[in-house]
This record gives C-alpha cells, sequence and structure tokens, in this order.
C-alpha cells in the first residue's frame, strides 16, 4: 500500500476512534485501563509525544483538549465519575511492574 494512502487511512480510523469515545462519555477511563491497558489520557500523551517527535510544540493540556474534545478539566467535571473500589482494585492488580 502506499505510505500516504496508509496515513490517510490510519488518520480517518484514528478520527473514528475519537468521535466513538466522545459518543460514549459514560464509558470511564479507568475503566479502559482495566480492559485494554490504555485510556483518553494515554492517547492525549501518546498525540503530544508525536507531534513533539516532529517538531510540533504542543503542551499535554493541548493533547488532551483534542482528545477529549474540551478541556480536560471541564470533561471531568461533567462526565468523570468517581472509581468504585471494585475498578481501583483491578487498575492496582493490573499495573505493570
Amino acid at each position: 500500500m502506499d505510505p500516504a494512502l496508509q496515513e490517510r487511512i490510519e488518520a480517518a480510523v484514528f478520527r473514528r476512534l475519537l468521535a466513538h469515545l466522545d459518543s460514549r462519555k459514560d464509558v470511564q477511563n479507568i475503566e479502559l485501563m482495566n480492559l485494554a491497558g490504555f485510556c483518553r489520557n494515554c492517547l492525549g500523551k501518546w498525540y503530544a509525544e508525536a507531534a513533539r517527535e516532529i517538531g510540533v510544540a504542543i503542551s499535554d493540556e493541548e493533547a488532551r483538549e483534542r482528545i477529549y474534545g474540551m478541556p480536560y478539566a471541564e470533561w471531568k467535571r461533567l462526565y468523570q465519575k468517581e472509581a468504585t473500589p471494585e475498578q481501583q482494585k483491578k487498575f492496582e492488580s493490573s499495573k505493570p511492574r
């Protein structure tokens, strides 16, 4: 496959992933971490790292805003729920050592 075409497809998939996550604000980050080992915050970190790798200056907060579609503090206030003891226990037990 042509690398430019592959990059266009991958970019479209990423946009679709962001749209999907935006439509599922009920899914908490801790649930994503417990099931998949990454969450919206991870995506934000990866976004910022990728930008810096190609010489684009972007803060972690700006990257998070791209992932969340709004400032992270606002998303937390509107959508983040307190993790249950069970979620916290699973999260702690699944962390890489």
